[in-house]
């Protein structure tokens, strides 16, 4: 298993909506950043994404599982960009913020640190758990 951050404006698509969009989950389309794309074809069913609310609230607040493995999107006309379909697992119980990361050494190589514009990205297991103990 691997495990991801997907970054989404909570005024575009928000945690809200990933949980109302049930068990057959939602479709993670509108990526067109090359990296960021080549992170969605990376990801394998079952694998584990935080929800990460950009702009705004800059904070971790839901964990999301993928439930489709990337094809390509359906709102791209040139056929270059993929989609995954993901569904909401649970709302963190404390949503985890950009700047408590930040203040967290172990946490300082990871991409919504030093590529903060990148919308999907990996997580090592190591981080992941720190990440998730400081939601409880």
């Amino acid at each position: 298993m691997k495990y991801w951050l997907l970054k989404s404006e909570p005024n575009v698509w928000s945690i809200i909506n990933q949980k109302k969009a049930g068990l057959k989950g939602a479709t993670w389309d509108g990526v067109r950043n090359y990296q960021a794309a080549n992170n969605l074809k990376k990801m394998n069913k079952g694998d584990l994404c935080f929800f990460y609310h950009s702009v705004s609230e800059r904070s971790i607040v839901g964990i999301v599982k993928v439930v489709k493995e990337f094809y390509i999107d359906p709102t791209d006309n040139t056929n270059k960009f993929v989609a995954v379909d993901v569904k909401a697992v649970r709302k963190l119980k404390k949503a985890v913020s950009l700047d408590q990361i930040k203040k967290i050494k172990k946490l300082q190589n990871i991409a919504l640190i030093k590529q903060s514009r990148l919308s999907v990205m990996e997580l090592k297991k190591v981080e992941w758990d720190l990440i998730l103990k400081m939601s409880k």
